[in-house]
Parts: structure tokens; sequence; C-alpha cells
């Protein structure tokens, strides 16, 4: 049978937590929804978990925006949902989604919360969805969905090396208003307890603003942490 939803998770050494966060969807594959990993070249064994416990696991070049791709391109359903590989759907995600879609809302996320007792970081996830809510603006720890016809009209994520949901939000938004739901998704802390809590949020603030300055999102990439592709 076509799955009516896609929920797809890029993946890059995420073994040690990777079975326990695939698991976790299973609910909604018993509903239905195929669940597609895309390895963006892990040197653990992520591709071998996620062939146990996913749908589909595949490999593709690394960077989020190439591996959605690669996972949207792999997948027949008419919605699509990006999933961060520590980011954890509420049980009713999939009934949510399909709600929102079928009152021709051709795209949205979900708000997010940061799995910390600091109260800081509840205030930093506070100031994402309320910033989200006003410019129309996703982020993918907020967990992205769209009509696959949308996916295919804009071409799909950007192949940036960061900021690929901030691309493709102001994408979609040229077509279609988010929808926002208020219900909650946890992400994990796991960045802000490594490097400092007001350390990261200076970071991703610092590189919003470049970007929207015009900064190269490669070394934006590289100031972010992220280790450039090798070359094709």
């Amino acid at each position: 049978m076509k799955p009516r939803l896609c929920i797809i998770v890029p993946v890059l050494n995420e073994g040690p937590q990777l079975a326990e966060r695939l698991s976790a969807l299973q609910i909604f594959r018993n509903r239905g929804a195929h669940v597609v990993v895309v390895d963006g070249g892990s040197h653990d064994d992520s591709l071998a978990i996620a062939r146990e416990h996913a749908d589909l696991a595949l490999l593709a070049p690394r960077g989020r925006a190439a591996q959605m791709n690669a996972g949207a391109a792999a997948c027949p359903a008419p919605v699509l949902l990006f999933l961060h590989a520590d980011t954890v759907l509420p049980a009713q995600a999939d009934q949510l989604v399909a709600d929102a879609c079928r009152r021709s809302i051709a795209w949205g996320r979900f708000d997010v919360h940061i799995d910390s007792d600091r109260p800081l970081l509840h205030w930093v996830a506070r100031l994402m969805n309320l910033r989200s809510r006003l410019t129309g603006i996703a982020t993918g720890d907020q967990a992205i969905f769209m009509r696959q016809e949308l996916f295919q009209q804009v071409g799909g994520f950007p192949d940036l090396p960061l900021m690929e949901d901030i691309a493709m939000s102001t994408l979609l938004n040229k077509l279609s208003a988010p929808v926002c739901l208020r219900t909650q998704v946890r992400t994990s802390a796991r960045r802000w307890e490594k490097h400092g809590a007001w350390r990261t949020i200076w970071l991703m603030w610092r590189l919003r603003a470049a970007y929207f300055f015009g900064a190269d999102p490669a070394q934006l990439a590289i100031q972010y942490g992220y280790r450039p592709r090798d070359p094709q």
C-alpha cells in the first residue's frame, strides 16, 4: 500500500541513541506511515541500525538538505515530515498533520520543547516558537511537514550546508502561510549542554544575522561546527 505519510530522518553518527529514536516511530508505522532514514556517511553503525528499524535506509551526500531531498525522492507518500534524529514526535503527530493537510494547509511545523530542566532553555524554546509564529520561518527542530506536491513545486530543500530550514521556509511562504501547531515535539538539549547555553544562543543568533545579511552558508556551517562535504 502507498503510505499516507513519510517520516524522513537524516542521520550522521547517531548510533548510540538511534535504535531508541526509531523504535519510538513504530507507532506511526503501525498506522500506515513509512520511516525513511538517510545516512550522510556515518562512521558508526547508524546505517545498520536504520535498516533494522525503518522501512527504508539509504545513503546520500552529507548535509541535511541533500539527505532530506534523497529521502523525499525515495518515498511516494502525499505528505512528508522531516524529523531530526534527536527530536521526538508526540503520539498523535500523524493525525495532527493529516488534519492540517485536510484543511488545505500545505505545510507547517510543531512547537518545540527543549528536553531540559533548565529554565533558560524553556525560555529559548518559547521564543523560538513565538518567533516562528510571527515570521512564518520554521526550524528543523520543529519537525517541518508539507504536502509532497508543494515540496516538488519549490524544488526541495536548497542544498545548503546550513540554514536549509530557513531557506525552505522562505520558499514555502511565497506559496502558503504555515500552520503552527501548538502541540510540542521534544528535542535534545545536547548541543546547549555540550557547548554552553549562552554560548550556543549567541552563536545561533550571530549565524542567523550573518545569513540574513548574505554571508556564505558554507562558511557559517564551519563556524557552527560542520565539516565541509568531501568533493564529489
